[in-house]
């Protein structure tokens, strides 16, 4: 049986939640932060590699700790997500200016500099975001798996994204038990 060597890419967990439906993703945006806490955890264990790409607002002079400060000084489920998930020592990040982590990212770089073949895809929107990269990744040739429970989406759009997803052959959808049982 062939050994993978994963990464967990955490996609736009470090937001403000200040654009048109935040209000109705930030509850399964919390929920979501919690799992991927669990993820992150055992891939840091593991060693295995913690990437987060982020969004930078749209305001290019910010870096990425400074998003990561900008929402834990954001009451609510900004700073609960950015607590959650606060970069390690050790942790990766890529600024991504669209929808793909790989879409004018040196994201395709560094995964090939970490030996990564399998990549685990956690954040938000799954109707978006997640989904953008998700088939960026399968048309590089990237084992690809979303963990179902370390995604966030609106309403029914989270559902439809995921199907879409796993019947285009783009991702593996997984629960989050039988991941880690892996």
């Amino acid at each position: 049986m062939r050994t993978s060597s994963p990464a967990l890419l955490i996609i736009d967990m470090f937001t403000l939640f200040d654009f048109p439906d935040a209000d109705r993703l930030k509850p399964g945006a919390v929920r979501a932060a919690r799992q991927i806490a669990q993820l992150a955890k055992q891939f840091r264990l593991r060693g295995h590699p913690v990437i987060h790409a982020n969004d930078n607002f749209a305001n290019w002079q910010l870096d990425f700790k400074e998003l990561v400060d900008a929402c834990l000084r954001t009451p609510g489920a900004s700073s609960t997500i950015a607590r959650l998930l606060q970069p390690e020592p050790g942790d990766y990040f890529v600024l991504k200016p669209k929808h793909s982590a790989f879409l004018a990212t040196p994201l395709v770089v560094l995964l090939a500099k970490l030996g990564v073949d399998e990549l685990v895809v956690s954040g938000m929107t799954a109707e978006s975001c997640v989904a953008a990269t998700c088939f960026d990744s399968n048309a590089r040739e990237y084992d690809t798996v979303v963990v179902h429970e370390a995604v966030a989406g609106i309403g029914r759009a989270k559902a439809t994204a995921l199907r879409l997803l796993e019947d285009g052959k783009a991702a593996r959808v997984v629960p989050l038990q039988r991941y880690l049982a892996q």
